[in-house]
């Protein structure tokens, strides 16, 4: 699918905000080993269980479908939830649930679960020296194989290429705008920013190709935590600037901080920027079609028909977005990315219909920038293709060392 480009006006030198209003989790039961710990001001209760943290409001039936989302719970207030972003999406999903299954309108019948994850609890060191991408779906992994939930939301620039045995995802929603914001107090863009100015960023992708650009500014590194905590420190005058992903601050409804957006062209954005993945258990009938329909239907169409009927997936999948996202991951597969290497990859469709995939690897420092392309069907194959391809040609013309300097 094309990717639409909205026009973004500039705002005037003013403090950001950093507001959003957490929504309340739903219940969930657990085993009766279980620590409890009660929120007389709410009137409700909270339960943790390792990773897990829900919040049980009484006489609660069971879940039809438990969601499970990244998160910290910090306190027992509603306030003090330190993802917005990854609740935001987990709401996203419920409400296309509902949508297309009115049945799961009923109170209840929808619960979320807030998994804490390894990246969530470390936010002093870069997650290049703490594991990578993994990090914020690892525990949710373990949740969903563990049946503590029924499907995990997931940022999909944050699955590693890998997924775990007995998962996957079979499910895209429409993809928010790719591209990324530029927001500063003082300057309307990049190229207006003094020199020595420092830009915060704890994506090696966004130091690359910003260094590149601009070498006469600097970049601080490990600016980390949520989007709040980011423009926080922006007012607070840590940083002169920074770069943040538009499709989060569209979802949070925090455009009004954005300066300016920067095109596809000037930075190209990450591995599946945008894009939200669904995961579920692999034999979950409820949720994925039976591989057993295989020898039922000889007809393709039939089985996809029925699937469409029988799952509460099937009618969320945004199949333009699926198969964007399989030629870009496949890109990053063959490159073997993590964080540790800078790397960037976009495929979308162009006025033709077809596939066009832009994909970019750098060195670290930003001197040398290799960037390639390909175009053809908008078919999963042909696109998987592509993506593998285009990481072939980038692997061979870095050669060895290039991600070390």
């Amino acid at each position: 699918m094309e990717v639409a480009l909205p026009t973004l006006n500039p705002p005037q030198c003013r403090p950001l905000s950093a507001n959003f209003a957490a929504c309340s989790v739903s219940a969930l039961a657990f085993s009766p080993s279980i620590t409890r710990k009660s929120s007389p001001a709410r009137g409700r209760t909270w339960l943790i269980r390792a990773s897990l943290a829900v919040e049980q409001l009484a006489e609660s039936k069971a879940a039809v479908i438990r969601i499970g989302t990244r998160g910290r719970i910090i306190g027992f207030g509603s306030q003090n939830r330190d993802s917005p972003l990854a609740l935001a999406q987990a709401y996203e999903t419920r409400d296309k649930l509902i949508r297309s299954n009115p049945q799961l309108a009923e109170t209840g019948a929808i619960q979320i679960v807030v998994i804490k994850t390894t990246g969530d609890k470390i936010l002093t060191q870069p997650l290049a020296d703490i594991g990578g991408k993994g990090l914020f779906t690892k525990e949710i992994d373990e949740a969903l194989i563990n049946s503590d939930i029924d499907i995990a939301v997931h940022s999909m620039k944050d699955v590693p290429t890998y997924l775990p045995q007995n998962t996957m995802i079979p499910c895209n929603l429409p993809r928010e705008d790719v591209r990324d914001a530029f927001i500063c107090l003082t300057a309307a863009s990049l190229a207006e920013l003094p020199v020595g100015s420092t830009v915060g960023t704890a994506s090696l992708r966004r130091k690359s190709q910003l260094l590149n650009r601009y070498p006469s500014l600097q970049v601080l590194e490990n600016f980390r935590g949520n989007v709040q905590t980011r423009l926080k420190k922006l007012n607070e005058g840590v940083v002169q600037a920074t770069l943040l992903a538009l499709a989060g601050l569209k979802r949070l409804n925090m455009t009004e901080n954005v300066t300016s957006v920067l095109s596809i062209d000037d930075m190209l954005p990450a591995v599946a920027q945008g894009a939200i993945g669904i995961a579920c258990r692999s034999d979950d009938e409820k949720m994925v079609c039976p591989l057993e329909l295989l020898s039922i239907f000889e007809n393709a169409h039939l089985i996809e028909a029925f699937c469409i009927q029988a799952t509460y997936l099937a009618a969320l999948n945004h199949e333009d977005t699926r198969l964007a996202v399989a030629c870009e991951r496949a890109f990053l597969e063959k490159l073997d990315g993590s964080c540790r290497t800078p790397i960037a990859g976009y495929a979308c469709r162009d006025e033709d219909g077809n596939c066009l995939f832009r994909g970019l690897v750098a060195s670290p420092d930003g001197i040398q920038v290799l960037e390639t392309s390909r175009s053809g069907p908008y078919a999963f194959d042909d696109m998987v293709k592509m993506g593998k391809d285009a990481g072939e040609e980038l692997l061979s013309r870095a050669g060895p060392n290039f991600f070390d300097r």
